[in-house]
Parts: C-alpha cells; structure tokens; sequence
C-alpha cells in the first residue's frame, strides 16, 4: 500500500511523493488523513536548514497538526476503532498517517468541522503557553508574534480575563484579525516608542505576562523592555539564531522578571496540574471550546490547497514574509 507524502528533499524544495506505508505494527495506528496545517515558524526553518530544526540533514518530513479518521489499528491500540476522528500529532504531510496510538486524540462532538479540528493541535501548544503564565483575572498580557500560535494565544488569553489584550505584529493585516478576535490593542513593534505605548495601554505598569512568539531575539528584549516588575514571559517561540545582546541584570535580575520555557515538548505526560496540562487534555479542552463557539478558528484559516501545490506553496514560505498563516493541505481527494 503506498501514501502520498510532501517530503522535503533539499534545502529550500519540497516535493509530494509516492512511498510505501510500513506495516501497522502493535500500538500503532494507520489514520486516513482529511486535513493537515502548515505549522509555518517551525516548517520554515527545516525546510530552510536552520539551527535547533534539525540543520542540513534532508530529506525531512513534516506536519504534525492534522485530522483524519482511522483506517486500520495494531493489535495494541485499542483505545481506537476503525472510523474514529482522531487528531494526529507528530505525523505528517501525507494522505495516511502511521503513529503510535499515543499521539492520537479522538474527536467525540460530531457537529466540530475537520477543518476547524485541524488547527486543535497548533492551537494546544498556544494555550500550554498561556497556561504557563498563570494569569489571574484582570492582569495585562501581550502577545508578540501573530503567527498561528499567536493568534490563538490572543484568543486565550481573552477568554482568562486578561485586560488588557495587546497584540504585537509587523503585518497590519495580522494586527487587524487579532482585534477581531479578542486583542484590544494591536500594533507595530517596530513602530517609535512601541514600550512607552504599552505601558500607557497599562496605566505606566508595563505587561504582567508576555507571550512571545516571534523566536526573534530583537523581540524578546522588546519584551523584557514592556515586562511589569515582577513580569512573566512564556517563551513560547522557538529562537533559532541568538543575535541580540540583553542587560540580564536591568531587564530580567532586578525587576524580577520571569523567562519561562514553554516549548511543547515540557509537558506532563500522564496527568494534568494547575497550569500544566497534558497534550490531550488541552486538546480535549479545545474542542470543548471549539463545540461551545467560544473559540474561532476559521477566520485564521486563509487558504485550503492540494498537496501537488506543496512546491510553490513552500517556495512562497521561504521566500514571502506574508505568508497567508492559515495554509491548509486537503488530503481528502486522490
């Protein structure tokens, strides 16, 4: 039985390729994919060949946030039935996903759309970081980068009480859609005296918690620069180039500020506490959010393509900083 797969060869070019699926072993499970999410920050620096996303070593294959139902199980497995919804995390571009049983989380709300379900994974590691800067009712927050993960962090963010919601992006398009959804300001980092507008957004106080996305070095000391006494900052983007030198005593020793890791790999693994939930729990927890319509993933969602289009849409990420965000891979016809 063979899949149709977007694999990325060399540096720069992805191509959609034939390969043979291996057999379905114990504890794993065969998904017949409907829908997979260009995760573009992190897809972008493997596809490029950047440090700390896995460098020159091609080929690679990603796309770990997708939706599909299961089409055959290990004999392990039996948490999942033929037919199940599931979302898939860790799989990949390709019309037939094979993981282990672990990474699956079914999708019990038959009225959820696959397409809305598709974004629950990404969305997951938006909400572990917001979970970790414990917000309290009434606190200010930002979020720095309107990516996928950003825009979804705004959205939660809003619904913890946090006030104000500020959102910061290059792109104005971006900064539009995070006021539509939930942000009550939104504005330029680069814009003159971008900290001076923050802490006038918060009463001369600067932010209590920080969501940065961006991965960006420059932004992260505007970060620190925009932190309250005793901030917090969920370090939610992945840096992949340090470049910036920071003050460490000024910015974060004698204000107390708080750099918080928040890569979704720091997670529990078999039981949810306060502020740290397990990867299936939080994504239980979305789709709940999702069928309650509390949660809005389809304004994010700008594009719906076929994987034949992979090289050019992975051309455009490469080389196009307005990238539409929501890009979506529709595996469901051959």
């Amino acid at each position: 039985m063979t899949r149709r797969s977007i694999v990325f060869t060399e540096p720069k070019t992805a191509e959609c390729l034939t390969e043979e699926i291996p057999d379905v072993a114990d504890g794993k499970v065969l998904v017949r994919m409907e829908y997979t999410v260009v995760s573009g920050g992190t897809e972008r620096a493997c596809i490029m060949g950047m440090p700390n996303a896995g460098g020159a070593n091609f080929p690679k294959r990603l796309g770990y946030c997708g939706v599909g139902h299961v089409e055959r199980t290990g004999e392990a497995a039996t948490a999942f039935a033929v037919g199940d919804r599931v979302l898939v995390y860790h799989g990949m571009h390709s019309d037939y996903n094979l993981v282990d049983a672990s990474q699956l989380t079914k999708v019990e709300d038959d009225a959820i759309d696959s397409l809305d379900a598709a974004f629950v994974i990404i969305a997951s590691m938006g909400l572990g970081g917001v979970r970790k800067l414990e917000i309290e009712l009434g606190e200010s927050a930002m979020v720095m980068g309107l990516g996928l993960l950003g825009m979804f962090a705004v959205q939660f963010l809003a619904l913890s009480g946090a006030n104000p919601v500020i959102a910061a992006d290059l792109n104005p398009a971006r900064c539009k859609l995070a006021l539509e959804l939930g942000a009550d300001y939104a504005l330029d980092p680069l814009e003159d005296g971008f900290a001076d507008k923050i802490r006038a957004f918060t009463k001369g106080r600067g932010v209590n918690g920080c969501v940065e996305v961006t991965g960006v070095s420059k932004a992260m000391s505007q970060a620190l620069d925009c932190a309250s006494w005793m901030g917090r900052i969920a370090l939610l983007g992945c840096t992949r180039v340090s470049d910036c030198a920071v003050d460490y005593y000024l910015k974060v020793h004698r204000p107390g500020v708080k750099l918080i890791g928040a890569h979704n790999f720091v997670r529990p693994k078999f039981e949810s506490y306060p502020h740290h939930w397990t990867h299936q729990d939080d994504c239980r927890a979305i789709l709940d959010l999702i069928s309650a319509k509390k949660l809005r993933v389809r304004p994010i969602v700008s594009r719906v393509a076929l994987p034949d289009e992979a090289p050019e849409i992975y051309r455009q990420l490469c080389n196009d900083p307005t990238f539409p965000i929501g890009t979506v891979f529709d595996w469901r016809t051959k």
